[in-house]
């Protein structure tokens, strides 16, 4: 099978993935979202370390350990990942998937707006557009509704400075799980343990379909990981780019359809709002692309 091909089928499973998410978390509503976090980050320890240690890809964590200044960072990115993944579970099972997929179709967007007040960086003319409609499709929101979409913003803003500091520190997906569940585990596996002895934990103590849930969350949580890396491997961050918004997509039509969450006019202005800023971004975004020599799309798509 063609290369190209095979990194297709890896992203759109990982995108897949992603977007069918909220139906995992919603089978687990009756156990708290803080307890599904903590079997989460501790079940994703135990099977990328089973990975690594099958792999015998210890090596690969040397030389971060070593450093005290990537073990900042990725000690930050635990604590980023971990506030993701908690507001992600406690909005699903509070019947906010709407709103928390609003967030996924603006992180790029509040990438770009870290590029410019950190970064310096300037902006064209489709990346300023871009920006302008998402916010305007935020501030939508804000004046009907008289708040602010503070789940949509706490996981765009929290993934979008977690894919800037993965990108600093060169980790692959496997590995830099690894340490930044590693980070963590000794609480999350603190709090189960907590749960358990004290009578409140759900593991073994509700239906056995639950406990399967939980100790599986590390699998369904690493694994599109795993897929994403091998298809941004195989073909190139511009299709990347474009296929990056199934996932919240198919959370959107769940949360509306499946779950029958409020999806008013000015819901459907604000996501317009937004799908425009999407798409001029992506066409920005896949014209900068085509203006780099092979070589460099190349080692961009590894870089992901």
């Amino acid at each position: 099978m063609d290369d190209k091909l095979v990194g297709l089928c890896y992203a759109l499973a990982a995108f897949v993935a992603w977007g069918i998410l909220p139906l995992y978390w919603k089978a687990l509503e009756v156990v708290p979202a803080q307890e599904i976090l903590a079997h989460r980050i501790f079940w994703s320890f135990v099977f990328v370390a089973g990975i690594i240690y099958s792999l015998k890809s210890w090596s690969s964590l040397a030389g971060l350990i070593k450093d005290g200044k990537s073990l900042a960072m990725i000690a930050f990115c635990a604590l980023l990942i971990s506030v993701n993944w908690f507001v992600y579970i406690w909005a699903v099972n509070s019947d906010r998937v709407v709103e928390a997929s609003m967030g996924y179709y603006i992180t790029p967007l509040i990438t770009v707006f870290f590029g410019i007040t950190l970064l310096k960086e300037r902006l064209d003319l489709y990346q300023l557009t871009a920006f302008i409609l998402a916010v305007a499709g935020v501030a939508v929101i804000t004046l009907h509704f008289g708040r602010i979409p503070w789940i949509a913003l706490v996981l765009a803003v929290t993934f979008a400075v977690y894919s800037l500091l993965k990108k600093l520190l060169k980790v692959d997906s496997v590995s830099g799980l690894a340490l930044e569940t590693a980070f963590i585990t000794p609480l999350a596996l603190a709090f189960i343990i907590f749960k358990q002895f004290s009578g409140t934990g759900s593991l073994g103590t509700l239906s056995p379909a639950i406990s399967l849930f939980l100790v599986a969350s590390g699998i369904v949580t690493a694994t599109p990981l795993l897929w994403f890396a091998k298809a941004a491997q195989k073909i190139e961050l511009s299709t990347l780019g474009f296929l990056q918004y199934i996932g919240p997509t198919i959370s959107l039509l769940i949360g509306i359809f499946y779950f029958k969450e409020e999806f008013s006019a000015m819901h459907f202005i604000s996501f317009c709002l937004i799908w425009a800023g999407v798409i001029v971004y992506s066409w920005s975004a896949i014209g900068g692309m085509k203006k780099l020599p092979a070589f460099l799309r190349q080692e961009s798509s590894l870089k992901s």
